[in-house]
């Protein structure tokens, strides 16, 4: 009622494809079973537009929908059948047409060795047809994509065989650096030596059950992966299920992994932002399969960032570039097809380092969402050069992701895990490329195998046997269960709401087979010592192609100021703001260093690290380097280069030993195309011998090698890429030192040139700004003094001689020192000296570092480096002023206001956000952020540990750490209960409604942080609904709020379900005038390290901590508290019933933007009860009670031994001793 229903010739009517129900529809679906509406099965939102006259409406269509699972409605929807009947099984006709009968099938990408290599075994050898399942299974299972055949292939270059394979050459670095390696080239993730860890687990994991204290031994893994082909299709999805698909490289290392953090990068074509214009920016053509780079560069980073945050993975580090250039030569090459590339840092408990057997009668088992019409391909899809396959298949082979499903998922193998020696799970494996096909293979490979296909869940009743088997529907990992265990796994799933398919079993005749039940055929029948065994190795020929560029001659009359003016508008030198406001950088309280730095919290970050419990300080740093764009000029140097660069960012953490670092090597090529291949085998040569000389080695990686794209008759080719991911485990995540300049006017700068001098400008950001390459990049000239510089800083760490760091890479010198100023927020008078021109010194980016040392150590840091033969300048003094000065041979040739720099390191930044966001925000950002002065924090009283006679107490208050599906804060909430004396309790909102547990035996309930059936339909609805509309729970709810000795705790979309309760500020307001918390003025997620004041309140979790100002984090995009009524707004103002505030730089309650993150009017930041024993609140006190979880604390804080935040906690106890 009172919404027009529009009609007419001109309207039309767009939704979901009628054979594709929606992870939208599945999260409310869920919801209905979950308040007892059994009978509904899918609900889904259309849209009707009014096209404008003036507009075909065709066009309009083609550009409102997205066709992958969209499509127009001629008219009202009365059914969602299609009366589509799924297309049977066929045989291909190789007997009667030979190998060549398999060109015509489409999508193929078999080569003709592979052809006649099938030909073969099904017609001379099993003396029969293979089905279409069978081929397209072979399709995926044996590309490029699938098996690395160029990789392994023997390689010919001009004219001379080379000694080694590609993959020889990487694994030679683990030959020659094994030390510390558990896990290497033989897994879903490669693994390093950890630590013994102190921690609290489930006491019986996958039951409502309380936590105990537990120490295991955890070592760190690590994957990469990118998903280029699907990214450059579809941007969102692409990069979500990217993202999705390395989760579960995580999750099914060795027998179950844990899941910790993830890392993201993003290389695009010309941006060509509208209205900011960029004077390299050429408008090239891009084929009409293809997003442009700006879209891709906004929604790839969308879907990767949405995906992680509703898993509730942080996303702590990344890169992004954006280049395309026509050549000296003629060559076009740019990013047309993009790279979306994805990391993850987990751990795995050491007894499940190793996958089990899979012995004859185990079960084959798959969990996670349902089978889709998506992906259909992908794998093989994803070998071929953008532009060979037909645009249609290009979007067949797109997957679809669900990060909820995915969550869930993984709460079951996390079960699993955390249950050491006893885990049921003895084989997995991630569902990737090649779909169900590809995992169920892998799983009883060296076994043999029965599957009935009619026993996997479909989603689209119209799917044929060919499209479940094949196609790569995501969030689905395959396991090896023993018959014994089969029970109690089933009941796991239960509890997390996950489907669990008992598929069939190992046989143990190496044979695998697929049986279809409602025919009684066999679609797949393989011998898999046949198919799966070693293919014969390919032999690949080339020659080497010299790039004709000219030296870089650098104009006349250009001055360092005009240089750096283009040079910091460089999205792969200025700022990232635009893509960790975004995402989650703090969920799990595992995230000891991330992107951002300093008191403004600027993306200057050269590392970032993790800890293995909330109970101890070991962990592990990761970092990343890539030099694409020098590889055009060098590749042999661009590989040296990116091996550098992932060291002279790790350096600034303290790590274990230098010869313990390993690191993931992913390749992004297109080495079939003339002179390509010769150009990789030089780069994997070179990042050979530059990581065995300084002491690090590749124990995994992957590789994309079709990275080019035709455009009319040009191959475009991508730049290419080497992106390597050092990890390296530590013993303290405290000891690393950041970028921002920590003491103005007391420190000295000093200069390590670890290039001798050299300032090569080719494939740098001053030549790319000039629209040129260059002839001589710069260069790893000595991996000794790179390792001896190493070890030196480290030693420098160790001693405590050095507060800050950064590292020479995109932008030169003369970028390292103004981020340092930027994220410090001060400037600097420096003195620099050398041989070539001062634009060659100060934009070159050969390989250094810069360390800020206070004034009184400058000659120890200064002999630490003489003494190890290190080459450094003393280039000059930090200043409190915001103003640079550079002098160069003596001439003044830069003197300017710091913050004016600094807005136009992040100009491209607010570009990119005001097409991302509402972009008053943007606007109102800007502005406020060009002259901050950086956060007071001020604490009201001392922050301490509880006593640690707490922790033993036999009769410990008991906590609920309540969550329903998509929670994803729950193990920091516990651990922080847990600290301040709590014995907290793991509890579903499934055990709740089987009646497996009952909040009666709890003194406090805590509703966790994540995204509730994924903020269906709106932020905690359906979880809210769930209480609301069963009358038992609630009952038992209501009694509970009522009781005298209980307290509760909603955090972030645990407060928001509070609101919708009703149980702040007080029961009884009629929904209509109910305060709840509604989408982010900013209209999207924000994360961000804010500042929170504590006003006087009767909230019994806040006492005695009025007037405390102190950081935490943010991580929402529903946090606005609206007041319907502005009369219950003054009510709760003038009771005291809003507890805790957003405030500005200068300590006082505001709605600005981003000091006030979600617009909340007064900068209002949660709410209490009338009696103080209900508080809701939006920023999360759980991911910072300890100081190492904090994103910036001042220099005077810094020996803090707890966070204040932590009070709020141990209150709570305080509470319930006092009113047993």
């Amino acid at each position: 009622a009172g919404i027009p229903h529009l009609t007419g010739p001109r309207v039309v009517e767009l939704g979901p494809r009628l054979n594709f129900a929606t992870a939208w529809s599945s999260n409310m679906v869920s919801i209905c079973r979950a308040i007892g509406l059994e009978g509904v099965s899918r609900i889904e939102r259309s849209r009707r537009s009014i096209v404008p006259a003036d507009q075909d409406l065709e066009e309009f269509i083609a550009a409102n929908h997205d066709r992958m699972t969209e499509c127009p409605y001629p008219e009202p929807l009365t059914t969602f059948e299609t009366g589509v009947v799924p297309e049977p099984v066929y045989e291909i006709d190789l007997k009667g047409r030979g190998p060549d009968a398999l060109l015509e099938i489409p999508g193929i990408s078999m080569d003709e060795w592979d052809r006649r290599f099938y030909y073969d075994y099904f017609v001379n050898r099993q003396d029969r047809n293979p089905t279409i399942v069978e081929i397209m299974d072979l399709n995926n299972a044996n590309s490029e994509h699938s098996r690395h055949g160029y990789f392994r292939g023997r390689q010919i270059i001009d004219g001379v065989e080379q000694e080694k394979t590609l993959f020889q050459l990487v694994t030679d670095t683990m030959t020659a650096n094994p030390k510390g390696s558990v896990i290497a080239f033989r897994d879903n993730s490669s693994g390093i030596k950890g630590r013994e860890i102190s921690t609290i687990l489930p006491e019986t994991p996958g039951e409502p059950s309380k936590f105990t204290a537990a120490s295991a031994e955890y070592h760190i893994i690590f994957t990469a992966e990118t998903h280029n082909f699907p990214t450059g299709v579809a941007p969102f999805p692409g990069a979500e299920t990217g993202t999705g698909g390395r989760i579960r490289d995580i999750q099914a290392t060795g027998r179950g992994g844990l899941v910790v953090a993830g890392t993201a990068g993003y290389c695009v074509g010309n941006l060509n932002i509208p209205g900011y214009r960029l004077k390299w920016e050429n408008r090239f053509a891009i084929p009409d399969n293809l997003a442009s780079p700006l879209e891709i560069e906004i929604e790839a980073s969308n879907g990767a960032s949405d995906y992680g945050n509703k898993f509730g993975e942080p996303l702590i580090q990344g890169f992004t570039r954006s280049f395309d250039m026509r050549l000296d030569n003629g060559e076009r090459w740019g990013f047309l097809k993009p790279i979306m590339f994805t990391g993850g840092i987990g751990q795995i408990d050491s007894r499940h380092v190793v996958k089990g057997d899979a012995l004859k009668g185990m079960k084959i088992v798959q969990i996670g969402g349902p089978a889709y019409r998506v992906g259909f391909g992908g794998g093989a899809a994803s070998s071929m050069l953008q532009g060979e396959n037909v645009s249609e298949l290009d979007f067949d082979a797109v997957q679809r992701g669900d990060a909820e499903m995915e969550q869930k998922m993984n709460r079951v193998i996390r079960a699993c895990v955390e249950m050491g020696g006893k885990t049921l799970i003895d084989v997995i494996h991630d569902q990737g490329a090649g779909g169900p096909a590809n995992v169920l293979k892998e799983l009883v490979e060296r076994a043999g195998g029965w599957i009935e296909i009619r026993n996997i869940r479909v989603g689209d009743p119209t799917m044929s046997v060919l499209e479940i088997y094949v196609a790569e529907y995501q969030e689905r990992n395959g396991l090896l269960i023993r018959p014994e265990h089969i029970d109690h796994f089933q009941k796991i799933c239960e509890r997390e709401k996950v489907a669990c398919e008992v598929l069939g079993e190992v046989t143990g005749d190496l044979r695998f087979v697929v049986h279809d039940d409602l025919d009684g055929s066999t679609p797949v029948d393989l011998e898999l010592a046949e198919v799966l065994g070693d293919i014969p190795q390919k032999t690949f020929t080339d020659n080497r192609v010299a790039m004709a560029a000219a030296p870089l001659a650098l104009p006349g009359n250009l001055s360092v100021r005009e240089a750096l003016r283009d040079v910091l508008r460089l999205v792969s030198v200025g700022s990232k703001r635009f893509l960790t406001s975004k995402v989650d950088r703090a969920v799990t309280g595992l995230v000891a260093r991330q992107q951002c730095c300093g008191p403004l919290q600027l993306t200057v970050g050269d590392m970032a690290v993790i800890a293995q419990s909330h109970f101890g300080r070991s962990g592990a740093a990761t970092a990343i380097g890539e030099q694409p764009v020098k590889m055009l000029v060098n590749p042999a140097a661009g590989a040296r280069m990116a091996v550098g660069e992932s060291l002279t960012n790790l350096v600034w953490a303290r790590i274990d030993d230098l010869d313990q670092v390993k690191c993931s090597a992913n390749w992004m090529w297109a080495p079939k195309l003339p002179g390509e291949g010769a150009a990789l085998y030089d780069a994997a040569r070179a990042m050979r011998d530059a990581m065995i000389a300084v002491g690090m080695a590749v124990d995994g990686g992957k590789d994309s090698l079709s990275m080019a794209t035709r455009v009319g008759d040009e191959t475009v080719k991508s730049p290419r890429q080497l992106v390597i991911s050092a990890y390296a485990a530590m013993g303290d995540v405290t000891r690393v030192v950041t970028p921002d300049l920590k003491h103005p006017g007391a420190s000295n700068l000093i200069f390590i040139d670890l290039a001798y001098g050299r300032n090569r400008l080719g494939g740098t950001a001053l030549a790319h700004v000039l629209g040129r390459l260059g002839n001589e990049s710069p260069d790893l000239d000595d991996p000794v003094l790179l390792r001896k510089t190493f070890l030196a800083v480290q030693e420098l760490i160790d001693r405590g001689l050095i507060s800050a760091g950064h590292d020479r890479s995109d932008g030169g010198l003369i970028t390292t020192l103004l981020e340092m100023a930027f994220s410090g927020n001060c400037g600097f008078d420096l003195y620099i000296d050398g041989d070539d021109s001062a634009l060659e010194v100060l934009f070159s980016e050969e390989l250094g570092l810069v360390v800020e040392c206070l004034e009184r150590d400058a000659q120890q840091v200064m002999q630490v480096l003489r003494e190890a033969g290190i080459p450094y300048q003393n280039i000059g003094l930090t200043i409190p002023e915001p103003h640079i000065t550079i002098r160069f041979n003596s001439e003044t040739v830069l003197d300017e206001d710091m913050r004016l720099l600094r807005q136009w390191w992040e100009e491209t930044s607010y570009q990119l956000e005001r097409l991302q966001m509402n972009p008053d925000c943007a606007d109102e950002e800007r502005g406020n952020i060009y002259d901050r002065r950086g956060p007071a924090y001020h604490l009201s009283f001392t922050p301490t540990l509880p006593p640690v006679e707490r922790l033993s107490r036999p009769d410990k208050p008991k906590v609920a750490i309540l969550r329903d599906e998509g929670s994803n804060s729950d193990r920091e909430m516990t651990s922080a209960f847990y600290m301040a004396g709590f014995e907290p309790w793991d509890v579903t909102m499934t055990d709740l409604l089987a009646g497996r547990i009952d909040l009666g035996m709890f003194r406090g309930l805590a509703a966790v942080g994540g995204f509730s059936y994924a903020d269906v339909p709106e932020s905690a609805k359906g979880w809210a609904a769930t209480i609301l509309f069963n009358d038992r729970l609630k009952g038992m709810f209501q009694e509970f709020y009522d009781r005298s000795d209980t307290f509760t705790l909603g955090i972030c979309n645990g407060c928001q379900l509070f609101g919708l309760l009703g149980w702040v500020p007080w029961q009884g307001i009629g929904a209509d005038r109910q305060p709840r918390f509604v989408r982010n003025t900013s209209g999207r997620f924000e994360s961000r390290w804010v500042t929170l004041r504590v006003l006087e309140s009767g909230a019994v979790l806040l006492r005695g901590m009025e007037g405390l100002v102190f950081g935490i984090h943010v991580d929402h995009g529903e946090g606005r508290l609206h007041f319907p009524d502005p009369a219950i707004r003054d009510e709760v103002t003038a009771k005291g019933l809003a507890p805790v505030v957003y405030v500005d730089d200068g300590g006082s309650p505001t709605e600005a933007y981003p000091f006030n993150p979600n617009g909340s009017p007064g900068g209002l930041a949660g709410l209490c009860s009338e009696d103080g024993r209900h508080l809701a609140m939006m920023p999360h006190p759980e991911r910072v009670f300890l100081p190492w979880q904090a994103h910036w604390l001042p220099g005077t804080m810094s020996d803090l031994e707890v966070s204040p935040w932590l009070q709020m906690f141990c209150n709570a106890y305080d509470w319930c001793m006092e009113n047993e």
